[in-house]
């Protein structure tokens, strides 16, 4: 009786198990591009292991949680487009801004679709929309050194299941992607240098804020 228990405890942890595996393997194919990297993830296995090997893993991680919650890192287009809009510009221009405070940080643009139309046709679309971004970052003083249109998720990481279209789909996603090869600050172990950096910015910013008057209720 005793053996049975044992055996039916262990049947019943080993389904658990593989239930969760299931939700993790769900939750990690809709989620946003680079979204696995609160996990401590990043990547593809070649750059995961460059980062990790280097010690760079953990700030990129940082660095790029210090990005999404500085600045818009969504884009959106109308459908079928890879034209930028007003709102486009201005969130890029956002994006400028900070990556300007870091000139040793490397990025990725990101391009997806909505389910309307063809795998093929989607993919290439989502790469025209990485491209459109990443020329308007250097267009806003960024080195394309520093920047990277990935080839397109396509329609494969939807934000909202729906065959119709649907504008939140249809996006690109920056993320912090490394360092620049060889750059002297990171070489040099003064990435904390980059960290006060950062912060004295966004302190100017708010002293900027109060000077400038009150603000309507």
């Amino acid at each position: 009786m005793r053996i049975s228990l044992k055996l039916s405890l262990a049947a019943t942890a080993l389904l658990a198990l593989g239930a969760c595996s299931d939700q993790n393997a769900l939750n990690y194919f809709n989620q946003e591009a680079g979204g696995y990297l609160d996990n401590g993830t990043f990547g593809n296995a070649t750059m995961n292991n460059t980062l990790a090997q280097t010690g760079q893993l953990k700030y990129v991680i940082d660095l790029n949680e210090r990005f999404a919650a500085s600045v818009p890192t969504t884009v959106n287009f109308e459908f079928n487009s890879a034209t930028l809009d007003g709102a486009a510009r201005d969130a890029i221009r956002k994006q400028a801004h900070f990556m300007a405070q870091f000139p040793e940080v490397r990025f990725r643009v990101y391009g997806h679709t909505d389910l309307v139309g063809s795998n093929a046709y989607n993919k290439a679309l989502g790469l025209r929309r990485a491209k459109a971004v990443v020329a308007e970052l250097a267009r806003n003083g960024i080195s394309r050194s520093r920047l990277e249109a990935m080839v397109s998720f396509g329609e494969t990481q939807p934000l909202i299941v729906t065959q119709s279209p649907e504008r939140k789909n249809r996006r690109t996603v920056t993320e912090v992607s490394g360092f620049v090869e060889n750059s002297p600050l990171i070489m040099d172990g003064k990435y904390a240098e980059i960290v006060r950096r950062g912060y004295l910015s966004s302190a100017q910013s708010r002293t900027s804020i109060s000077a400038s008057g009150s603000v309507d209720g």
